[in-house]
């Protein structure tokens, strides 16, 4: 028995020191944030915000816990999964309790330490306040802060945790957000084969259809799925007919500009073969829908990106070559990393 135990403690170590080596370190000793080399300098602002390892794992409980929700019912996971890039697949909009329909598809959670302004319209400026959304959207968890801070303090559990975190077992609307703020800004994706084939990485190179389909995105795409984050974190009119049941004219309602009319936030690609559905109604399910929509489908109006206002051409095999592109911005080490993953332990 002492010998199954070695030998199991042995392949478990060598395999974490292979992984180690194989990717990139998102953590160090403790969970401070890596910025991959060649990479902009994020926006957020960690020394309002350092990230801790008790602050990382409190975070991560809390998003993991539908204890935020009215009803305790619904978690921040519930429409962000991490398999699916920390995306809403199961429908097009997203649900709250009750099975309640939002008005938009959820969006991914990756890289937002970049982001600048969050949501499909940027009508959320700070990442760090974003929570407080679909905490208190009455199509999603319809709770308020304040009962929500009732139910933490009023558990044994979180006030401990809490205690750990900030010496201060009081729980706080700024820890509350500070603490899962801490979580998603480290939800970091820098590892698909895009991202080895750039660091040249030992035997690891696009396929000739995956560098034809390169070739079809920068001349295509590039200008607003601008890479190493794959968006430009800006906002477009990417010409996508009027939804039927939302008739939603996206940045608008922010601005009240008429000239933010149907623009909607550039997504990410990264790990967009998981993210589906597209859009910020979630009305395409397939890649190649969304190619023929851009090749054949795109409303011509005033408020038009400049970028797509000139026809974009291209043929069946051009778009299956674009499409096995798209693929190797797949990051299964971050759709699959245990650390971000629930934690019954709340251990790292």
């Amino acid at each position: 028995m002492k010998k199954n135990s070695v030998l199991l403690i042995t392949i478990v170590l060598s395999s974490i020191c292979f992984l180690s080596v194989k990717r990139p370190a998102l953590f160090a000793a403790d969970p401070a944030f890596i910025v991959p080399k060649g990479w902009p300098k994020p926006v957020f602002d960690f020394k309002k915000n350092k990230i801790t390892e008790k602050g990382f794992i409190l975070g991560r409980t809390l998003f993991y816990d539908p204890i935020l929700s009215k009803d305790s019912t619904i978690s921040c996971a519930s429409c962000h999964l991490q398999y699916t890039g920390f995306a809403h697949t199961d429908h097009a909009v997203s649900h709250g309790i009750d099975s309640r329909l939002g008005t938009r598809n959820a969006k991914a959670l990756i890289n937002l330490a970049w982001s600048k302004l969050l949501h499909w319209d940027g009508g959320v400026i700070n990442v760090a306040s974003q929570p407080i959304n679909p905490i208190t959207n009455p199509l999603e968890m319809d709770e308020s802060l304040t009962h929500v801070l009732r139910k933490l303090n009023a558990s044994k559990k979180y006030r401990a945790l809490f205690f750990e975190t900030y010496r201060d077992s009081t729980i706080t609307t700024s820890k509350l957000l500070k603490s899962l703020t801490q979580f998603t800004v480290s939800l970091v994706s820098s590892n698909s084969k895009f991202d080895q084939v750039m660091r040249h990485e030992k035997n690891v190179f696009l396929t000739d259809q995956e560098q034809k389909g390169f070739d079809l995105f920068k001349k295509n795409c590039v200008s607003c799925h601008t890479d190493p984050l794959f968006t430009n974190n800006d906002f477009a009119d990417n010409g996508l007919p009027i939804d039927k049941d939302y008739k939603d004219y996206g940045r608008v309602s922010i601005t009240q500009n008429p000239k933010d009319s149907f623009h909607f936030s550039v997504p990410t690609l990264r790990n967009i073969e998981f993210t589906y559905p597209y859009m910020h109604d979630g009305r395409f399910t397939k890649l190649m829908e969304v190619l023929n929509f851009y090749t054949d489908g795109k409303v011509e109006r005033k408020t038009l990106a400049r970028e797509l206002q000139q026809p974009i051409q291209l043929s069946a095999n051009e778009k299956k070559d674009l499409i096995a592109f798209l693929l190797t911005l797949t990051d299964k080490a971050f759709l699959f990393n245990p650390k971000f993953s629930f934690q019954k332990d709340n251990n790292l």
